[in-house]
């Protein structure tokens, strides 16, 4: 079996997104996630039903709306990190306390999936809920300790 490797990051905006202390943030989220739909090794991301596709209007487990989601998968490590740090992405990681609250636990978390599985956003807060309960591990993990897909014979 082949696995991919899923994703989702959270984060707690500082003002609504139709805010002005959030509009940069808001304007480049389009343009940002068509270039992870472009880039190499991009499988899937999570999308709301807005005509332009992005996730800022999902109704999320999280129990507040002022968090927003990013969920994707993709081929694997490499192709994830390579869009995260080496495009225009990595300017909105270094700024995030531009737009977003400073958080106290982790808010991303990687895991292997079935090549073909869409995860949805309740197993990715299982996920998020495990990495913050124990620590990285196989079944959830993050960029400072990975763990290799499964093998199964």
């Amino acid at each position: 079996m082949k696995y991919q490797l899923a994703q989702i990051n959270i984060a707690r905006l500082l003002a609504p997104m139709d805010s002005p202390q959030i509009k940069e943030f808001a304007d480049f989220l389009d343009p940002v996630n068509k270039l992870g739909e472009d880039s190499p090794g991009f499988v899937w991301r999570l999308k709301d039903d807005s005509d332009l596709g992005g996730a800022t209007e999902v109704e999320t487990p999280f129990d507040d709306d002022m968090i927003i989601v990013n969920m994707t998968v993709w081929e694997d490590l490499d192709s994830l990190k390579a869009f995260t740090y080496s495009t225009v992405h990595s300017y909105f990681l270094k700024n995030r306390k531009k737009w977003f609250e400073k958080a106290s636990r982790p808010q991303l978390v990687l895991w292997w999936v079935p090549e073909g599985h869409e995860p949805d956003l309740a197993e990715a807060k299982h996920k998020l809920d495990l990495l913050q309960q124990h620590g990285p591990t196989p079944e959830a993990f993050n960029f400072q300790k990975v763990f290799d897909p499964p093998v199964h014979s």
